[in-house]
């Protein structure tokens, strides 16, 4: 939030790149090619932002010119198969990944050369897939940034009316039937009336919503739909596992998670489970004024975020 120390900034433009940014390609350990961008010069320290399933860097260009305008040297990448990442199968429009392992392979190693590419403090924020796998990738073993901010994390999977085990259960038979690589539901945005359903899921601000789809529309190559029924059984059996295992409390760095209470994609009530396990814990929850994108909500939520993202690095990343 804007301060005495941080003026009123100009109105940033959310459907252009930020100047003096750098977009390249970091390759992954098998050469895949991962989509990457960085801005800022650090003089605060360097952030990793560690985006969504189906997100793309672009989503996030607002957020990071906020925190490299605030000193932080901040990088931000395409999960491979989304975003200008390339795609896992020849549907370019299904979100695919065989094993949730491949993720945590790339975020380790991708964070490993982050790390060694500067000095000062260091900070990871990631955002529902990307909190899972951040939390995931630090229950393994990761080395501890120091700081982590988690935002609607997908520590749970909203499954609607459908009861978690039918979910489980239905997925291993489209599994079984050979359909790992399909597409697990349809996103219908053809009416206005579905965009509008699409977007109360997401964001309560129409114009930010629009801004998704506006560079969905003119970057073709980056727009991706639902995911796959393997991504669906790996999201399913891998927030099981790291509920159910036992090495959240070796988890040591500070963590702030944001969620909103009524989230409609991910499980606010494991957020709170999980937060009572990890020691070093801090959650905040938004009520109705928040949906799943908190970081690109309405500005109340959204720069009230920002200012407890940034009170909270003050305090624990030095």
């Amino acid at each position: 939030m804007d301060s005495p120390l941080f003026p009123a900034s100009q109105p940033f433009d959310r459907r252009a790149w930020p100047m003096n940014g750098r977009l390249d390609f970091w390759h992954a350990r098998d050469g895949w090619p991962i989509r990457r961008y960085r801005l800022g010069d650090g003089a605060r320290g360097r952030l990793l932002v560690i985006n969504g399933r189906g997100d793309m860097i672009e989503k996030y260009l607002e957020l990071i010119d906020h925190m490299a305008r605030r000193g932080w040297a901040v990088t931000a990448f395409d999960w491979r198969g989304q975003g200008g990442s390339g795609r896992l199968t020849d549907d370019p429009l299904c979100g695919h990944i065989p094993d949730f392992a491949d993720y945590i392979t790339d975020l380790r190693d991708l964070a490993r050369d982050w790390r060694a590419d500067g000095e000062g403090a260091t900070a990871m924020l990631g955002h529902s897939m990307g909190g899972h796998m951040l939390l995931r990738a630090l229950n393994e073993g990761m080395t501890q940034p120091d700081a982590a901010i988690l935002t609607a994390p997908m520590l749970g999977l909203q499954t609607g009316p459908m009861p978690r085990w039918l979910a489980v259960a239905l997925t291993r038979l489209m599994l079984w039937r050979g359909l790992g690589d399909r597409r697990a539901w349809t996103q219908k945005e053809e009416s206005e009336r579905q965009r509008r359903m699409r977007q109360k899921r997401l964001t309560h601000d129409p114009e930010r919503y629009a801004d998704e789809i506006w560079w969905r529309d003119h970057s073709r190559e980056i727009a991706l739909g639902p995911p796959s029924w393997s991504w669906v059984n790996q999201a399913l059996e891998s927030t099981r596992a790291l509920e159910q295992g036992d090495g959240l409390s070796r988890i040591q760095c500070p963590m702030l998670i944001l969620a909103a209470q009524t989230d409609q994609l991910v499980s606010t009530a494991a957020i709170r489970r999980f937060a009572a396990r990890l020691p070093t814990a801090r959650l905040h929850v938004y009520g109705r004024e928040a949906a799943h994108e908190i970081l690109r909500e309405l500005d109340p939520v959204r720069l009230d975020a920002f200012a407890r993202i940034e009170a909270f690095l003050d305090e624990t990343a030095r």
